[in-house]
Protein backbone atom coordinates (compact mmCIF):
# COMPACT_ATOMS: atom_id res chain seq x y z
CA UNK A 1 0.00 0.00 0.00
CA UNK A 2 1.63 3.43 -0.83
CA UNK A 3 0.45 6.42 0.74
CA UNK A 4 1.38 10.02 -0.26
CA UNK A 5 1.93 13.06 2.22
CA UNK A 6 1.52 16.64 0.90
CA UNK A 7 2.13 19.85 2.68
CA UNK A 8 1.74 22.66 0.39
CA UNK A 9 0.31 26.27 0.12
CA UNK A 10 2.07 26.73 3.50
CA UNK A 11 5.74 27.36 4.62
CA UNK A 12 8.04 24.39 4.24
CA UNK A 13 6.37 22.60 1.24
CA UNK A 14 6.97 18.94 1.26
CA UNK A 15 5.84 15.47 0.12
CA UNK A 16 6.28 12.41 1.66
CA UNK A 17 5.53 8.65 0.44
CA UNK A 18 5.24 5.54 2.85
CA UNK A 19 4.77 1.59 1.18
CA UNK A 20 3.49 -0.47 3.49
CA UNK A 21 3.82 1.60 6.48
CA UNK A 22 7.72 2.28 6.19
CA UNK A 23 8.90 5.21 4.61
CA UNK A 24 10.31 5.29 0.57
CA UNK A 25 11.23 9.28 -0.06
CA UNK A 26 10.78 12.48 1.71
CA UNK A 27 12.03 15.90 0.79
CA UNK A 28 11.12 19.35 0.94
CA UNK A 29 10.31 21.74 -1.99
CA UNK A 30 12.85 24.26 -1.63
CA UNK A 31 15.86 21.34 -1.99
CA UNK A 32 14.78 21.09 -5.69
CA UNK A 33 13.00 25.09 -6.64
CA UNK A 34 16.17 26.76 -4.46
CA UNK A 35 13.98 29.34 -2.50
CA UNK A 36 14.07 28.65 0.99
CA UNK A 37 10.88 27.35 2.96
CA UNK A 38 9.17 27.11 -0.86
CA UNK A 39 5.81 27.38 0.00
CA UNK A 40 3.74 26.63 -3.07
CA UNK A 41 2.69 23.51 -4.49
CA UNK A 42 5.48 20.47 -3.98
CA UNK A 43 5.39 19.26 -7.45
CA UNK A 44 9.05 18.38 -7.57
CA UNK A 45 9.18 16.54 -4.24
CA UNK A 46 6.26 14.58 -5.40
CA UNK A 47 7.54 13.51 -8.45
CA UNK A 48 10.88 12.27 -6.48
CA UNK A 49 9.13 10.39 -4.03
CA UNK A 50 7.17 8.62 -6.86
CA UNK A 51 10.61 8.45 -8.94
CA UNK A 52 12.26 6.66 -5.80
CA UNK A 53 9.00 3.80 -5.22
CA UNK A 54 9.73 3.02 -9.19
CA UNK A 55 5.70 4.21 -9.53
CA UNK A 56 3.17 6.47 -10.67
CA UNK A 57 0.64 8.49 -9.25
CA UNK A 58 -1.70 5.74 -10.68
CA UNK A 59 -0.54 3.50 -7.97
CA UNK A 60 -0.90 5.19 -4.80
CA UNK A 61 -3.42 4.26 -2.14
CA UNK A 62 -3.88 6.92 -0.42
CA UNK A 63 -3.15 10.78 -0.87
CA UNK A 64 -3.37 13.23 1.96
CA UNK A 65 -2.73 17.04 2.66
CA UNK A 66 -2.07 18.74 5.94
CA UNK A 67 -4.79 20.86 5.92
CA UNK A 68 -8.23 20.91 6.75
CA UNK A 69 -10.39 23.52 5.79
CA UNK A 70 -13.09 22.23 7.43
CA UNK A 71 -11.46 22.38 10.89
CA UNK A 72 -12.45 24.89 13.45
CA UNK A 73 -14.98 26.61 10.87
CA UNK A 74 -17.02 28.43 13.65
CA UNK A 75 -13.78 29.83 15.22
CA UNK A 76 -13.01 30.66 11.93
CA UNK A 77 -16.44 32.62 10.91
CA UNK A 78 -16.35 34.40 14.67
CA UNK A 79 -12.94 35.72 14.21
CA UNK A 80 -13.24 37.26 10.82
CA UNK A 81 -16.61 38.94 11.99
CA UNK A 82 -14.77 40.64 14.97
CA UNK A 83 -12.00 41.77 13.02
CA UNK A 84 -13.55 42.99 10.27
CA UNK A 85 -10.98 41.54 7.36
CA UNK A 86 -10.63 43.60 4.06
CA UNK A 87 -12.42 42.39 0.84
CA UNK A 88 -8.83 41.65 -0.75
CA UNK A 89 -8.34 39.30 3.07
CA UNK A 90 -11.77 37.69 2.38
CA UNK A 91 -11.29 36.84 -1.43
CA UNK A 92 -7.77 35.46 -0.78
CA UNK A 93 -8.76 33.04 2.16
CA UNK A 94 -11.80 32.06 -0.15
CA UNK A 95 -9.07 31.23 -2.89
CA UNK A 96 -7.30 29.33 -0.85
CA UNK A 97 -9.68 27.39 0.74
CA UNK A 98 -10.58 26.49 -2.62
CA UNK A 99 -7.25 24.86 -3.63
CA UNK A 100 -6.74 23.38 -0.25
CA UNK A 101 -10.17 21.71 -0.56
CA UNK A 102 -9.62 20.65 -3.68
CA UNK A 103 -6.17 19.17 -3.96
CA UNK A 104 -7.27 16.39 -5.85
CA UNK A 105 -7.47 18.60 -9.24
CA UNK A 106 -4.08 20.63 -7.88
CA UNK A 107 -2.33 17.82 -8.28
CA UNK A 108 -4.02 16.21 -11.12
CA UNK A 109 -3.23 19.61 -12.88
CA UNK A 110 0.58 19.82 -11.86
CA UNK A 111 1.25 16.21 -12.98
CA UNK A 112 -0.68 16.59 -16.06
CA UNK A 113 -3.07 13.14 -15.49
CA UNK A 114 -6.78 12.79 -15.96
CA UNK A 115 -8.41 12.59 -12.45
CA UNK A 116 -10.29 9.40 -13.22
CA UNK A 117 -7.34 7.58 -13.67
CA UNK A 118 -6.29 7.98 -9.93
CA UNK A 119 -7.97 5.53 -7.96
CA UNK A 120 -6.33 6.67 -4.56
CA UNK A 121 -8.76 8.39 -2.15
CA UNK A 122 -8.06 11.87 -0.99
CA UNK A 123 -7.53 12.97 2.56
CA UNK A 124 -7.24 16.51 4.45
CA UNK A 125 -5.89 16.09 7.52
CA UNK A 126 -5.94 19.02 10.52
CA UNK A 127 -2.75 20.60 10.64
CA UNK A 128 -1.32 19.84 14.16
CA UNK A 129 -2.95 16.24 14.08
CA UNK A 130 -0.24 16.21 11.74
CA UNK A 131 2.22 17.29 13.84
CA UNK A 132 1.42 15.09 16.07
CA UNK A 133 1.07 11.96 13.89
CA UNK A 134 4.55 12.91 12.43
CA UNK A 135 5.65 12.85 15.93
CA UNK A 136 4.40 9.77 17.55
CA UNK A 137 3.83 7.29 14.78
CA UNK A 138 7.39 6.74 13.72
CA UNK A 139 8.74 7.37 17.39
CA UNK A 140 9.85 4.25 19.30
CA UNK A 141 7.32 4.64 22.16
CA UNK A 142 4.15 2.78 22.76
CA UNK A 143 2.82 5.25 24.69
CA UNK A 144 3.66 8.77 24.79
CA UNK A 145 2.44 12.61 25.76
CA UNK A 146 2.32 14.48 22.22
CA UNK A 147 2.60 18.14 22.34
CA UNK A 148 2.64 20.08 18.95
CA UNK A 149 2.92 24.03 19.23
CA UNK A 150 3.31 26.53 16.24
CA UNK A 151 2.66 29.81 14.63
CA UNK A 152 -0.81 28.74 13.28
CA UNK A 153 -2.65 25.94 11.19
CA UNK A 154 -6.22 25.24 10.91
CA UNK A 155 -6.16 27.82 12.97
CA UNK A 156 -4.74 26.09 15.89
CA UNK A 157 -1.42 27.60 17.30
CA UNK A 158 -1.20 24.26 19.72
CA UNK A 159 -2.45 20.70 20.30
CA UNK A 160 -1.48 18.34 22.91
CA UNK A 161 -3.39 14.62 24.12
CA UNK A 162 -1.18 11.04 24.49
CA UNK A 163 -0.84 8.58 22.04
CA UNK A 164 -1.30 4.57 22.67
CA UNK A 165 -0.58 2.24 20.03
CA UNK A 166 -1.95 3.08 16.64
CA UNK A 167 -3.79 5.71 18.09
CA UNK A 168 -3.58 9.52 18.92
CA UNK A 169 -5.90 11.43 21.04
CA UNK A 170 -6.84 14.90 21.58
CA UNK A 171 -7.00 16.15 24.56
CA UNK A 172 -6.76 20.01 24.04
CA UNK A 173 -5.83 22.92 21.93
CA UNK A 174 -5.14 26.87 22.18
CA UNK A 175 -6.40 27.98 19.16
CA UNK A 176 -5.31 31.19 16.76
CA UNK A 177 -4.65 34.20 17.66
CA UNK A 178 -3.27 33.34 20.61
CA UNK A 179 0.43 31.83 19.63
CA UNK A 180 3.70 31.21 20.85
CA UNK A 181 4.94 30.87 17.39
CA UNK A 182 3.30 34.24 16.09
CA UNK A 183 4.91 36.20 18.71
CA UNK A 184 8.18 35.00 18.73
CA UNK A 185 8.33 35.28 14.85
CA UNK A 186 6.71 39.17 15.48
CA UNK A 187 9.77 39.86 18.17
CA UNK A 188 12.19 38.63 15.79
CA UNK A 189 10.69 41.15 13.23
CA UNK A 190 11.11 43.37 15.53
CA UNK A 191 14.75 42.22 16.33
CA UNK A 192 15.61 42.92 12.46
CA UNK A 193 14.87 39.42 11.44
CA UNK A 194 12.26 40.26 8.83
CA UNK A 195 12.90 37.15 6.71
CA UNK A 196 10.43 33.68 7.09
CA UNK A 197 12.30 31.27 9.10
CA UNK A 198 14.72 33.91 10.97
CA UNK A 199 13.67 32.61 14.26
CA UNK A 200 16.58 30.63 14.97
CA UNK A 201 18.74 33.41 14.74
CA UNK A 202 17.32 35.03 17.12
CA UNK A 203 17.62 32.13 19.42
CA UNK A 204 21.31 32.11 18.79
CA UNK A 205 21.69 35.65 19.48
CA UNK A 206 19.89 35.19 22.86
CA UNK A 207 22.69 33.52 24.84
CA UNK A 208 24.88 37.26 24.03
CA UNK A 209 22.14 38.94 26.34
CA UNK A 210 20.19 38.73 29.60
CA UNK A 211 17.15 38.07 30.39
CA UNK A 212 16.33 41.44 31.77
CA UNK A 213 12.82 42.27 30.21
CA UNK A 214 10.87 39.04 30.57
CA UNK A 215 8.11 41.01 33.02
CA UNK A 216 7.56 43.45 29.91
CA UNK A 217 6.98 40.09 27.27
CA UNK A 218 4.79 38.49 30.68
CA UNK A 219 2.26 41.61 29.51
CA UNK A 220 2.01 40.14 26.34
CA UNK A 221 2.30 36.79 26.92
CA UNK A 222 0.51 35.39 30.09
CA UNK A 223 0.37 32.37 31.67
CA UNK A 224 -2.95 30.94 32.86
CA UNK A 225 -3.92 29.08 36.16
CA UNK A 226 -4.55 26.17 34.53
CA UNK A 227 -0.94 25.76 32.57
CA UNK A 228 -2.17 26.99 29.22
CA UNK A 229 -1.14 30.67 27.64
CA UNK A 230 -2.58 33.37 26.26
CA UNK A 231 -1.60 36.51 23.97
CA UNK A 232 -2.23 40.05 24.59
CA UNK A 233 -4.04 41.00 20.79
CA UNK A 234 -2.93 44.56 21.26
CA UNK A 235 0.65 44.01 21.16
CA UNK A 236 0.29 41.75 17.70
CA UNK A 237 -1.33 43.08 14.07
CA UNK A 238 -3.17 40.36 12.40
CA UNK A 239 -4.89 39.82 8.64
CA UNK A 240 -6.77 42.69 8.97
CA UNK A 241 -3.66 44.92 9.90
CA UNK A 242 -1.51 43.52 7.35
CA UNK A 243 0.02 40.57 8.92
CA UNK A 244 -0.89 38.22 6.61
CA UNK A 245 1.61 35.40 4.59
CA UNK A 246 2.16 35.42 1.05
CA UNK A 247 3.67 33.29 -1.09
CA UNK A 248 4.19 35.18 -4.59
CA UNK A 249 6.72 32.74 -6.90
CA UNK A 250 6.82 30.45 -3.84
CA UNK A 251 8.61 32.57 -1.37
CA UNK A 252 7.15 32.96 1.96
CA UNK A 253 6.71 36.53 3.22
CA UNK A 254 5.07 37.31 6.39
CA UNK A 255 3.76 40.91 6.66
CA UNK A 256 4.56 43.19 9.59
CA UNK A 257 3.24 40.82 12.96
CA UNK A 258 4.73 43.79 15.55
CA UNK A 259 1.84 46.44 16.14
CA UNK A 260 2.15 50.55 16.72
CA UNK A 261 1.76 49.48 20.83
CA UNK A 262 4.27 47.31 20.82
CA UNK A 263 6.82 50.13 19.82
CA UNK A 264 5.35 52.29 22.77
CA UNK A 265 6.35 48.80 25.04
CA UNK A 266 9.82 48.26 23.53
CA UNK A 267 11.08 51.56 21.14
CA UNK A 268 11.53 51.38 17.50
CA UNK A 269 12.66 48.52 15.63
CA UNK A 270 16.10 47.64 14.57
CA UNK A 271 16.39 47.62 10.86
CA UNK A 272 18.33 44.69 9.17
CA UNK A 273 21.36 46.31 8.63
CA UNK A 274 21.41 48.55 12.06
CA UNK A 275 24.20 47.38 14.67
CA UNK A 276 23.21 45.18 17.26
CA UNK A 277 23.34 46.29 20.71
CA UNK A 278 22.76 44.79 23.99
CA UNK A 279 19.70 46.23 24.21
CA UNK A 280 18.83 43.90 21.28
CA UNK A 281 20.74 40.75 22.89
CA UNK A 282 18.73 41.29 25.90
CA UNK A 283 15.35 41.26 24.23
CA UNK A 284 16.32 38.52 22.29
CA UNK A 285 17.32 36.62 25.82
CA UNK A 286 14.01 37.59 27.58
CA UNK A 287 12.35 36.66 24.34
CA UNK A 288 14.04 32.95 24.68
CA UNK A 289 13.09 32.78 28.42
CA UNK A 290 9.20 33.78 28.23
CA UNK A 291 9.00 31.43 25.53
CA UNK A 292 10.68 28.75 27.68
CA UNK A 293 8.38 29.43 31.01
CA UNK A 294 4.97 29.41 28.59
CA UNK A 295 6.44 25.65 27.48
CA UNK A 296 7.76 24.73 30.81
CA UNK A 297 4.05 25.34 32.27
CA UNK A 298 2.09 23.21 29.54
CA UNK A 299 4.87 20.29 29.87
CA UNK A 300 4.14 20.34 33.56
CA UNK A 301 0.07 20.15 32.42
CA UNK A 302 0.45 17.63 30.01
CA UNK A 303 3.10 15.07 32.61
CA UNK A 304 0.11 15.31 35.07
CA UNK A 305 -2.74 14.33 32.62
CA UNK A 306 -1.10 11.77 30.86
CA UNK A 307 1.43 10.52 33.62
CA UNK A 308 3.86 9.37 30.67
CA UNK A 309 7.81 9.61 31.24
CA UNK A 310 8.14 10.00 27.20
CA UNK A 311 7.09 13.18 25.07
CA UNK A 312 6.99 13.08 21.41
CA UNK A 313 7.23 17.00 20.72
CA UNK A 314 6.26 18.58 17.07
CA UNK A 315 5.59 21.88 15.76
CA UNK A 316 7.86 24.71 14.31
CA UNK A 317 8.18 25.87 18.01
CA UNK A 318 10.26 22.24 18.33
CA UNK A 319 13.00 23.45 16.14
CA UNK A 320 13.83 25.68 19.15
CA UNK A 321 16.78 23.17 20.03
CA UNK A 322 18.05 25.52 23.25
CA UNK A 323 14.68 25.17 24.98
CA UNK A 324 14.45 21.14 23.84
CA UNK A 325 17.83 20.42 25.38
CA UNK A 326 16.40 21.79 28.61
CA UNK A 327 13.44 19.27 28.94
CA UNK A 328 14.48 16.39 30.18
CA UNK A 329 16.66 17.68 33.29
CA UNK A 330 13.85 20.20 33.75
CA UNK A 331 10.99 17.75 33.58
CA UNK A 332 9.46 14.72 35.11
CA UNK A 333 9.82 13.73 31.35
CA UNK A 334 12.88 11.36 30.89
CA UNK A 335 12.16 10.48 27.08
CA UNK A 336 12.24 12.95 24.32
CA UNK A 337 11.31 11.87 20.55
CA UNK A 338 11.27 14.88 18.39
CA UNK A 339 11.48 13.76 14.10
CA UNK A 340 14.26 15.47 11.67
CA UNK A 341 11.33 18.00 9.93
CA UNK A 342 9.28 18.67 13.72
CA UNK A 343 8.25 22.11 11.58
CA UNK A 344 5.38 22.59 8.86
CA UNK A 345 7.43 20.38 6.16
CA UNK A 346 7.13 17.28 8.62
CA UNK A 347 3.65 17.15 8.38
CA UNK A 348 3.60 15.53 4.97
CA UNK A 349 5.28 12.80 6.83
CA UNK A 350 2.18 12.81 9.55
CA UNK A 351 -0.45 12.76 6.97
CA UNK A 352 1.06 9.62 5.70
CA UNK A 353 0.82 7.91 9.01
CA UNK A 354 -2.07 9.32 10.29
CA UNK A 355 -4.14 7.78 7.12
CA UNK A 356 -1.87 4.33 8.00
CA UNK A 357 -3.05 4.06 11.82
CA UNK A 358 -5.14 6.60 12.71
CA UNK A 359 -7.82 6.19 9.61
CA UNK A 360 -6.76 2.64 7.98
CA UNK A 361 -5.95 1.51 11.96
CA UNK A 362 -2.64 -0.60 10.85
CA UNK A 363 -0.23 -1.51 13.46
CA UNK A 364 2.74 0.48 13.89
CA UNK A 365 5.54 -1.68 12.79
CA UNK A 366 8.31 1.38 11.96
CA UNK A 367 10.74 3.45 13.81
CA UNK A 368 12.28 6.67 11.98
CA UNK A 369 15.69 6.30 13.11
CA UNK A 370 17.36 8.58 10.42
CA UNK A 371 16.67 11.62 8.35
CA UNK A 372 18.28 9.75 4.69
CA UNK A 373 15.30 10.16 3.03
CA UNK A 374 16.27 12.28 0.05
CA UNK A 375 17.84 12.05 -3.33
CA UNK A 376 20.88 9.71 -3.82
CA UNK A 377 23.30 10.08 -6.77
CA UNK A 378 25.97 7.94 -7.74
CA UNK A 379 30.00 8.24 -8.82
CA UNK A 380 28.70 7.40 -12.35
CA UNK A 381 26.42 10.70 -11.64
CA UNK A 382 29.42 12.61 -9.98
CA UNK A 383 32.24 12.56 -11.95
CA UNK A 384 30.50 13.50 -15.92
CA UNK A 385 29.62 17.11 -13.36
CA UNK A 386 33.52 17.25 -12.39
CA UNK A 387 35.23 16.75 -15.58
CA UNK A 388 32.40 19.42 -17.04
CA UNK A 389 33.83 21.70 -14.39
CA UNK A 390 37.38 20.94 -15.34
CA UNK A 391 38.32 20.10 -11.66
CA UNK A 392 41.35 17.68 -10.89
CA UNK A 393 40.49 14.92 -8.50
CA UNK A 394 41.50 11.74 -6.62
CA UNK A 395 39.34 8.60 -6.38
CA UNK A 396 39.77 6.92 -2.86
CA UNK A 397 37.78 3.98 -1.44
CA UNK A 398 36.87 3.24 2.01
CA UNK A 399 38.26 3.67 4.79
CA UNK A 400 41.18 5.53 2.76
CA UNK A 401 38.96 8.32 1.78
CA UNK A 402 38.08 8.71 5.82
CA UNK A 403 41.36 8.85 6.62
CA UNK A 404 42.56 11.50 4.74
CA UNK A 405 39.75 13.75 4.88
CA UNK A 406 40.40 13.17 8.78
CA UNK A 407 44.02 14.08 7.37
CA UNK A 408 42.80 17.07 5.74
CA UNK A 409 40.58 18.47 8.66
CA UNK A 410 43.40 18.14 11.58
CA UNK A 411 45.22 20.40 8.99
CA UNK A 412 42.43 23.24 9.13
CA UNK A 413 40.77 22.09 5.60
CA UNK A 414 36.95 23.11 5.38
CA UNK A 415 35.70 20.26 3.88
CA UNK A 416 32.68 19.75 2.09
CA UNK A 417 30.94 16.43 2.83
CA UNK A 418 28.74 15.09 -0.32
CA UNK A 419 27.08 11.50 0.68
CA UNK A 420 23.99 9.50 -0.01
CA UNK A 421 20.76 10.51 0.53
CA UNK A 422 20.17 13.80 1.15
CA UNK A 423 18.61 15.46 4.38
CA UNK A 424 15.05 15.55 5.59
CA UNK A 425 14.43 18.40 7.45
CA UNK A 426 16.25 21.72 8.48
CA UNK A 427 19.55 20.25 9.89
CA UNK A 428 22.82 18.34 7.67
CA UNK A 429 23.31 15.48 9.05
CA UNK A 430 26.41 14.59 7.58
CA UNK A 431 25.25 13.93 4.00
CA UNK A 432 25.34 17.85 3.25
CA UNK A 433 27.52 19.09 5.17
CA UNK A 434 30.23 21.42 5.71
CA UNK A 435 33.05 20.14 8.03
CA UNK A 436 35.85 21.47 10.02
CA UNK A 437 38.24 21.17 13.25
CA UNK A 438 36.32 22.39 16.42
CA UNK A 439 39.71 22.88 18.07
CA UNK A 440 40.46 26.16 16.69
CA UNK A 441 39.07 29.10 18.42
CA UNK A 442 39.12 30.86 15.27
CA UNK A 443 37.25 28.99 13.14
CA UNK A 444 33.62 30.11 13.56
CA UNK A 445 34.30 33.85 12.70
CA UNK A 446 36.45 32.28 9.41
CA UNK A 447 33.00 30.09 8.40
CA UNK A 448 30.46 32.69 9.09
CA UNK A 449 32.55 35.54 7.33
CA UNK A 450 34.30 33.47 4.23
CA UNK A 451 31.83 30.39 3.51
CA UNK A 452 28.61 31.21 5.07
CA UNK A 453 28.70 34.34 4.80
CA UNK A 454 26.21 35.09 7.47
CA UNK A 455 25.53 37.08 10.99
CA UNK A 456 28.97 36.74 13.22
CA UNK A 457 27.01 35.72 16.20
CA UNK A 458 25.91 32.22 14.53
CA UNK A 459 26.78 28.88 16.46
CA UNK A 460 28.00 25.67 14.66
CA UNK A 461 27.01 22.02 15.77
CA UNK A 462 29.23 19.61 17.48
CA UNK A 463 29.22 16.29 15.59
CA UNK A 464 30.46 13.47 18.24
CA UNK A 465 30.62 10.09 18.47
CA UNK A 466 27.39 8.30 20.72
CA UNK A 467 29.65 6.38 23.17
CA UNK A 468 31.45 9.70 24.36
CA UNK A 469 28.59 12.09 24.56
CA UNK A 470 28.58 12.03 28.05
CA UNK A 471 32.41 12.92 27.71
CA UNK A 472 31.70 16.22 26.11
CA UNK A 473 28.25 17.32 27.24
CA UNK A 474 26.31 17.66 30.54
CA UNK A 475 23.86 15.42 29.01
CA UNK A 476 24.65 12.10 27.50
CA UNK A 477 20.92 11.42 25.80
CA UNK A 478 21.45 11.21 22.17
CA UNK A 479 20.14 13.11 19.28
CA UNK A 480 20.80 11.60 15.98
CA UNK A 481 19.15 14.88 14.82
CA UNK A 482 20.77 18.05 16.02
CA UNK A 483 17.39 19.37 17.73
CA UNK A 484 18.89 19.76 21.15
CA UNK A 485 21.58 21.90 23.04
CA UNK A 486 23.51 20.75 25.88
CA UNK A 487 25.98 22.61 28.30
CA UNK A 488 29.49 21.60 27.38
CA UNK A 489 31.77 20.66 30.19
CA UNK A 490 33.63 23.38 31.27
CA UNK A 491 36.78 21.56 31.02
CA UNK A 492 36.14 20.60 27.35
CA UNK A 493 35.12 24.31 26.21
CA UNK A 494 38.85 24.91 25.35
CA UNK A 495 39.55 21.71 23.61
CA UNK A 496 36.45 22.71 21.22
CA UNK A 497 36.09 26.20 21.52
CA UNK A 498 34.63 26.52 17.47
CA UNK A 499 31.37 24.78 18.41
CA UNK A 500 30.49 25.82 22.00
CA UNK A 501 28.69 29.05 22.05
CA UNK A 502 29.11 31.93 24.04
CA UNK A 503 27.17 30.51 26.99
CA UNK A 504 29.36 27.63 26.92
CA UNK A 505 26.65 24.95 25.09
CA UNK A 506 26.14 23.65 21.68
CA UNK A 507 24.02 22.11 19.77
CA UNK A 508 25.02 18.83 19.30
CA UNK A 509 23.84 15.70 16.75
CA UNK A 510 25.02 12.28 18.43
CA UNK A 511 26.41 10.01 15.28
CA UNK A 512 26.66 5.87 15.81
CA UNK A 513 28.21 3.38 13.06
CA UNK A 514 24.79 1.90 12.13
CA UNK A 515 23.14 5.02 10.73
CA UNK A 516 25.63 6.81 9.18
CA UNK A 517 28.62 4.62 8.26
CA UNK A 518 31.04 7.09 6.24
CA UNK A 519 30.30 9.83 8.66
CA UNK A 520 31.21 7.69 11.93
CA UNK A 521 34.19 6.62 10.00
CA UNK A 522 35.09 9.98 9.19
CA UNK A 523 34.57 11.40 13.32
CA UNK A 524 36.43 8.23 13.92
CA UNK A 525 39.31 8.74 11.98
CA UNK A 526 39.57 12.27 13.35
CA UNK A 527 39.60 10.96 16.67
CA UNK A 528 42.34 8.78 16.37
CA UNK A 529 44.30 11.31 14.91
CA UNK A 530 43.64 14.30 17.70
CA UNK A 531 42.35 12.46 20.57
CA UNK A 532 39.05 14.81 19.82
CA UNK A 533 35.51 12.72 19.14
CA UNK A 534 33.88 15.87 17.83
CA UNK A 535 33.68 17.35 14.12
CA UNK A 536 32.30 21.00 13.44
CA UNK A 537 29.38 20.37 10.77
CA UNK A 538 27.13 23.09 9.53
CA UNK A 539 25.05 23.22 6.77
CA UNK A 540 26.33 22.62 3.24
CA UNK A 541 24.93 25.59 1.81
CA UNK A 542 25.58 29.65 1.24
CA UNK A 543 22.67 31.25 1.89
CA UNK A 544 20.38 29.33 0.27
CA UNK A 545 18.67 25.54 0.47
CA UNK A 546 20.83 22.76 1.65
CA UNK A 547 22.78 21.60 -1.92
CA UNK A 548 21.01 18.42 -2.95
CA UNK A 549 22.77 17.85 -6.49
CA UNK A 550 26.21 17.11 -7.51
CA UNK A 551 25.99 20.35 -9.41
CA UNK A 552 25.02 22.18 -7.05
CA UNK A 553 27.57 21.20 -4.23
CA UNK A 554 30.46 21.83 -6.77
CA UNK A 555 28.97 25.42 -7.46
CA UNK A 556 28.97 26.25 -3.83
CA UNK A 557 31.83 24.85 -3.58
CA UNK A 558 33.67 27.07 -5.78
CA UNK A 559 32.33 30.32 -4.69
CA UNK A 560 32.72 29.94 -1.45
CA UNK A 561 36.60 29.49 0.11
CA UNK A 562 36.17 26.02 1.06
CA UNK A 563 39.32 24.32 0.53
CA UNK A 564 38.35 20.69 -0.29
CA UNK A 565 35.27 18.55 -1.46
CA UNK A 566 34.50 15.39 -1.20
CA UNK A 567 31.80 13.94 -2.86
CA UNK A 568 31.18 10.46 -3.09
CA UNK A 569 34.51 8.56 -3.82
CA UNK A 570 35.94 11.68 -5.64
CA UNK A 571 38.34 14.01 -3.46
CA UNK A 572 38.15 17.48 -5.00
CA UNK A 573 41.63 20.20 -3.80
CA UNK A 574 41.25 24.24 -4.87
Amino acid sequence: MYILGINAYHGGASACLIKDGEIVAAAEEERFERIKYWAGFPVHAISFCLSEAGISVHDLNHIGISRDPNANIFRKAGYALRRGPTPKLILDRLRNRQVVGNIASVLCDYLKVNRRDIKADFHNVEHHRAHLASAFFVSPYEQSAVLSIDGMGDFTSTMWGYGSGNKLNISDAIHFPHSIGILYTAVSQWLGFNQYGDEGKVMGLAPYGEPHYVDKLRRILRVQSDKTFEVDQTYLRYQAEGGTMSWTGGKPRIGRLYSDKFVELFGDARQPKEIITPYHEDVASSLQAITEEAEFALLDKLYKETGYDSLCLAGGVALNSVFNGKIIPNTDFNEIYIQPAASDSGTALGVCYYIYHQILDFPRTYTMSHAYTGPKFSNGDVEPVLRRHNLEYSTLEMPALTKETARLIEEGNVIGWFQGRMEWGPRALGNRSIIADPRSSTTQQLLNARIKNRESFRPFAPAVLEEHVGDYFDQSYPDPFMLKVYGVLPEKREIIPAVTHVDGSGRLQTVTRDISLPYYELIKAFYERTGVPVVLNTSFNENEPIVCTPQEAIACFMRTKMDVLVIGNYLVKK
